[in-house]
């Protein structure tokens, strides 16, 4: 009988591994740098079931910071990564061989906003003179944007100001409104939320400022590519189609869109944010990146002084499929 028993078992686990297996084939395990509305069109797609329409389930998980999401892609346990494209380039350099590559890009400026604990309605960057401001991760495209920023109004990050990199990405808000900062950069809806709170005041958009730089993209290992380039043109259209209906949709549409993604979030604090966006024309209309934008990062890069050697843009961008979409 114990052996019946374990023959059924078995059988049991077999089938359960083949099911599963057949599942993860219409599976597309997606793994986000952060949660944030600034990459809205993802959620769109996902709440208004626009991947489902071509088959595909999503499986969400966030990395917190391009580094975990880069890890995760490298390590299998990411089929997709949503994520700073420097991130792709850092792996390049590094020489590392059939490294990911961006398949579609989704923002193309930083969507974060500068946050002070005091109302400024006339703010001007001088102002950051002197100032403690916690910039993000050392080598993070927010903080590399911000530096941008700063320096194009004439201030030195170095001796200026406090330009703050010792905070980890998914702690600058809480060291922000529990220390002695007097900026942050945010993203949306956190920053909206800070505002309503009473917590903080957003004072400029530094994507706005910075100018339009690839900011984030849709990356994947060539071999998942290859492997699946139908899966990859239908996950993209799906992105195509809640970017469209984005914007030509009524803004409380929208909102009842992107709800479900923003449960704790207040419908003012999401309107707000798709409104933020939108008037800074942060998402791309095309998936493809250009070589003369992938250019402008890596002048960010340099001007961070991490990156010593230039990346041929094919080593990093993969455009055939979205070429496709196009």
């Amino acid at each position: 009988m114990k052996k019946f028993a374990l023959f059924i078992l078995t059988i049991f686990i077999g089938f359960s591994i083949i099911l599963t297996g057949c599942n993860n084939k219409n599976v597309i395990r997606i793994n986000e740098v952060t949660h944030s509305i600034f990459y809205a069109p993802l959620y769109v797609a996902i709440n208004n079931g626009y991947f489902e329409e071509y088959g595909y389930k999503i499986e969400l998980t966030n990395g917190g910071g391009s580094d975990a999401s880069m890890t995760a892609l490298l390590s299998g346990s990411a089929d997709v990564a949503l994520l700073g494209p420097e991130t792709g380039v850092y792996v390049n350099a590094q020489g590392k061989q059939n490294a990911p590559v961006v398949f579609g890009q989704l923002t193309k400026r930083d969507g974060s906003f500068l946050v002070g604990k005091v109302d400024e309605p006339n703010f001007d960057w001088s102002n950051l003179s002197g100032k403690h401001v916690i910039a993000g991760r050392k080598g993070g495209s927010p903080a590399m944007s911000l530096q941008l920023a700063i320096e194009k109004n004439g201030l030195n990050i170095e001796t200026d100001l406090n330009f703050d990199l010792s905070v980890a990405f998914n702690m600058t808000v809480g060291a922000f409104t529990g220390g002695t900062a007097d900026y942050v950069t945010v993203f949306e809806p956190t920053a909206s939320e800070l505002v309503r709170e009473g917590k903080g005041y957003i004072v400029a958009s530094v994507g706005q400022e910075s100018g339009e730089i690839p900011f984030t993209c849709f990356m994947a290992n060539s071999s998942y590519i290859n492997k699946n380039p139908e899966k990859i043109e239908n996950f993209l259209k799906a992105i195509k189609k809640a970017y469209n209906f984005i914007m030509t949709s009524n803004i409380n549409d929208v909102v009842d869109s992107l709800r479900p993604s923003f449960s704790t979030s207040s419908d003012e604090s999401i309107k707000a944010s798709i409104l933020s966006y939108k008037s800074i024309d942060a998402w791309c209309s095309s998936p493809s990146m250009s070589e003369e934008s992938y250019n402008r990062l890596l002048d960010m890069l340099e001007n961070a002084g991490e990156l010593t050697t230039r990346v041929p843009f094919n080593k990093v961008v993969n455009n055939t499929i979205a070429n496709t979409i196009i």
